[in-house]
């Protein structure tokens, strides 16, 4: 059995593929976000609150536990070393290892919901647990992709999957048919995504393989991978878990739905670029000078683009909600404000967390999670009791900052990089912005809801880019130049880029 498309590097540069795999992220995503955004409008007006609570619980459970099967082996698949070098049999030992583990924990997380859970929950959870296991199957192909760094597939499948899940959810909406508006959108999107990988033009053609050499490799890794992993799944489920249980469904909708429309506008250029970060560092590991060019490239983009987007969303918000979900979603406001603080420096802890499981050390992350998740559970108990929605959202920013502080000290160990340059000129552009938006209202004679907005906007965007166009001017001209050299250099091995 061979794999059908070329394991090889092409001989264009890792420059040029990254440049194109993000250009390819950058249109599904941007398509994609668009649709979504529409679709959860639509759903968000058309469904009761409750609803999207028991979705967000199932979600969150299949989510957290479906970590144990995967045990971390996307990372050594990625991971490139002697054992991975022969990309067919990795395939297929990774597959025989992913079915065997899927098939264990969809048994036993089907025979747990059917006995513990009642009513929508348990329809949900056994649904999903089914759903999920179907997705699990199709983990080997995307990881081939991945490792190629070739994202056009998977690009034009979420366009795909995001255009057949709207029809699909909205249709059932509109029948009056509730839960499964939602549900549906996780079997359109397992189904698709077995013929793109499988079926059209397959990527690979699945079969079973046991290499004792691979096979120890991807378990070794994998235990050292998978309680980062699991650490990281829990830290990101687990404020929805203790939201469901101690506050109940109705307010894990709100705290859903506002954690959904927070994280939005980060998917625009946060997801492609992390998507691809791992292969670039990958590529890199070994090589200081340009492993850390890159990475305070990934993250200066994220972290100027996530300040904008915080600021922004943080002065529409009222309006947003008000004219674009309706008035029985307004309960969720300041809890959609304090995620925005997560909207900000999540994709950069994603992409330091890249970097630690390119160079092979997923076992450094342990122990900031381990931290994080005291910080999270004390504050869900703490501020989340007294302060309902808003004190989760709380301890979740608490959470992740104190993450993001002791991942970018343990990450100078591999790469260099300034914070000051990384972090300055954004947070002041943010600052001076929204404050000129306040000055300007306060002292302006502008009414209505529309109007206000269209100010907010104005301001704050013109504020923000003025600043950093006049304080990084130079920078913003060295990143536009490399962009266009890539594009004359299509044919060149390699491309010297410069921080």
């Amino acid at each position: 059995m061979v794999i059908l498309e070329n394991s090889k590097h092409s001989s264009a540069s890792l420059s040029q593929r990254g440049l194109v795999s993000v250009t390819w992220n950058l249109l599904s995503n941007s398509s994609r976000i668009v649709i979504s955004v529409i679709r959860s409008v639509l759903l968000a007006r058309w469904l009761p609150v409750r609803i999207f609570g028991v979705y967000a619980l199932a979600s969150s459970i299949i989510g957290l536990t479906v970590t144990l099967p995967n045990f971390g082996m996307g990372g050594a698949f990625l991971h490139r070393t002697l054992e991975t070098k022969d990309e067919e049999e990795t395939a297929a030992a990774h597959f025989t290892l992913q079915t065997i583990f899927a098939a264990v924990w969809a048994m036993l997380l089907s025979g747990i919901s059917y006995l513990f859970a009642t009513g929508p929950l348990r329809v949900a959870l056994l649904f999903l647990t089914a759903t999920t296991f179907c997705r699990q199957l199709t983990q080997t192909p995307r990881l081939i992709l991945i490792r190629r760094i070739k994202h056009r597939r998977l690009a034009i499948l979420q366009i795909v999957n995001t255009a057949f899940i709207t029809l699909v959810s909205l249709g059932l909406a509109l029948r009056g048919i509730e839960l499964w508006a939602l549900l549906a959108t996780d079997l359109v999107q397992v189904a698709l995504t077995i013929i793109a990988f499988y079926m059209y033009r397959p990527v690979w053609r699945p079969r079973l393989a046991w290499s004792p050499k691979i096979i120890r490799y991807f378990l070794r890794f994998g235990s050292r991978n998978v309680w980062s992993i699991l650490l990281a799944k829990a830290l990101d489920r687990v404020d929805d878990l203790w939201t469901g249980y101690f506050l109940g469904k109705a307010e894990l909708g709100f705290y859903s739905r506002a954690y959904r429309f927070a994280t939005y506008p980060r998917q625009a250029l946060a997801v492609p670029v992390n998507s691809i970060a791992g292969g670039v560092y990958a590529e890199l590991k070994g090589d200081r000078l340009h492993l850390s060019q890159a990475f305070f490239r990934i993250n200066a983009v994220l972290v100027r683009t996530g300040f904008f987007f915080a600021g922004l969303l943080m002065l529409i918000g009222p309006e947003f909600i008000e004219i674009v979900l309706g008035p029985k979603w307004l309960p969720m406001l300041n809890t959609f404000r304090l995620m925005l603080v997560f909207t900000l420096f999540d994709p950069i802890r994603a992409t330091i967390d890249r970097v630690f499981i390119a160079v092979g050390e997923p076992g450094k992350l342990v122990k900031t999670k381990l931290i994080q998740m005291a910080v999270m559970i004390a504050g869900l108990f703490i501020l989340g009791s007294y302060f309902n929605i808003d004190g989760v959202a709380i301890a979740v920013n608490m959470m992740l900052v104190v993450g993001i502080v002791i991942l970018l000290w343990q990450a100078k160990a591999y790469v260099d990089f300034s914070a000051y340059k990384m972090f300055f000129f954004p947070g002041t552009a943010f600052a001076a912005a929204v404050g000129t938006v306040f000055a300007v209202l306060k002292i302006g004679n502008a009414s209505g809801v529309w109007q206000i907005t269209v100010t907010k906007i104005f301001i704050f965007s013109a504020t923000y880019f003025g600043i950093l166009s006049i304080f990084e001017y130079r920078q913003i001209k060295d990143v536009i130049t490399l962009l266009f050299a890539i594009l004359r250099s299509r044919n060149e091995k390699r491309i010297e880029v410069t921080k």
